[in-house]
Parts: structure tokens; C-alpha cells; sequence
């Protein structure tokens, strides 16, 4: 007699040059599960469809549907892989007050880095807009903020890679391809190169990913 188990499918709606969407796909890597890609072509207005809407109201990516739950926001989604599928706690530890930093520097890639990334540099590629020097300022004082983090402490949230590490990664590679000189940011760099290096897939799930935002920008901001 024969038993079959089922192979739950997690499927991932995404854009490969997206930053958040890169970021998941380094936590499912590292977390080691594996993603059903949904290229979703946002250019197309595939993520306005009525089953999409159905999916996510917010018709954002990443999206993800695992087993009956649909989930978006993109350190969310991160969070959950590994709450859910993690083999152990290294990524996003148990331990309250290391759990809280890596939590910290989860919400500073959201509500600061990534945040001034994007309101200096998308009004420019996607709405026509000029830069903006102030914008430009502080942009520069977010990645000086996460230099500081990095003063003593090999990785984003202690000595060992987490979830922290893997969306801000994410960020500064994107950041890194738009030309902002990251030199200045000595633990910046070091902690870039060491990330980029012991990340799981990183070439695969950021590495290759990162060139076809760069790309986009390119072709957005061809005279």
C-alpha cells in the first residue's frame, strides 16, 4: 500500500528587480524553502486583474500564497517563511531582546533606508521629477544611520546572519546600482561584501536581480 504525500506549494507574485521581492527571495534561500514564481508584470497591469485583487486587495508584490494564506508586505513574508518553515532560529532568533533588535533594523529598513531610497530616487525614474537635493541628504543620513549600526557588530542584528541582514541588503544593493558612492560608509562596505558572500543564493536571488532594476532605470531615463 502506497501513501502520497502532498507538496504544499508556496506560490511568490513578484518582480524580479523589485528590492522587496529580492529580499524575500534571500529569505526563502536562506530559510531553504522552495517559491512557485509568479512573474507578475506590473507594466502589463497584471497585478489589477480581478484574481489578483482577489488574492491581495492591495494588488502589491511580493504576494505570496501559501496552503490557503495570502500575505504581502515583504518583512511580513519574510517573517512567516521562517516562523513557519525555519529549521532553526538563527535567521529571526527566539530570544526576546535579540529577536527585538533584528525586529528594529527590520522596521529602520522600512521606515527609513528603504524609505528615503524611494522618495529621492522613484519620483525621478517613474514620475519625471528632478533630484532633490535634500531628499539626496537624507538618503545619505540613513545609510550613515546603518553604518553606525555596524561599528561593532559584524552583521545588521549581532554575529550572525538574520532576516535584518537579507531586506537591508537588499536595499543597499539597489541603492549601490543608482550610483550613490557607498565608499565613505567603511562598515557599510565591509558588512555589503561579508552579506554578499555568506548569504544562501545571494547571487541568484539578488545578484543577477538587482541588474535588471538597474536596467529598467536605464531604459526609463534614456533620453
Amino acid at each position: 500500500m502506497f501513501c502520497f504525500i502532498a507538496k504544499m506549494t508556496i506560490d511568490f507574485y513578484y518582480v524580479p528587480g523589485s528590492a522587496p521581492c529580492r529580499a524575500v527571495l534571500l529569505a526563502a534561500k536562506a530559510v531553504g524553502v522552495e517559491l512557485n514564481l509568479k512573474l507578475t508584470d506590473l507594466m502589463k497591469g497584471e497585478h489589477l486583474t480581478p484574481e489578483f485583487i482577489k488574492i491581495n486587495p492591495q494588488h502589491t508584490v511580493p504576494t505570496i500564497v501559501d496552503n490557503g494564506l495570502a500575505l504581502w508586505e515583504s518583512r511580513a513574508i519574510m517573517q512567516y517563511l521562517q516562523n513557519q518553515y525555519g529549521k532553526d532560529d538563527s535567521l529571526y532568533p527566539a530570544d526576546p531582546k535579540k529577536r527585538a533588535l533584528v525586529d528594529q533594523r527590520l522596521y529602520f529598513d522600512l521606515g527609513t533606508l528603504y524609505s528615503a531610497f524611494g522618495d529621492y530616487f522613484y519620483p525621478v525614474v517613474f514620475g519625471g521629477a528632478s533630484y532633490d537635493p535634500a531628499k539626496l541628504e537624507k538618503l545619505k543620513d540613513a545609510v550613515k544611520f546603518l553604518d553606525t549600526f555596524l561599528e561593532n557588530s559584524e552583521y545588521a542584528a549581532g554575529d550572525k546572519l538574520t532576516l535584518a541582514d537579507l531586506t537591508l541588503v537588499a536595499t543597499i544593493s539597489t541603492i549601490e546600482v543608482t550610483d550613490l558612492d557607498l565608499s565613505p560608509y567603511k562598515n557599510v562596505a565591509r558588512w555589503y561584501n561579508k552579506v554578499k558572500a555568506t548569504a544562501p543564493g545571494y547571487e541568484e536571488a539578488n545578484g543577477k536581480n538587482v541588474l535588471i532594476f538597474k536596467q529598467l532605470v536605464q531604459q526609463l531615463t534614456k533620453k
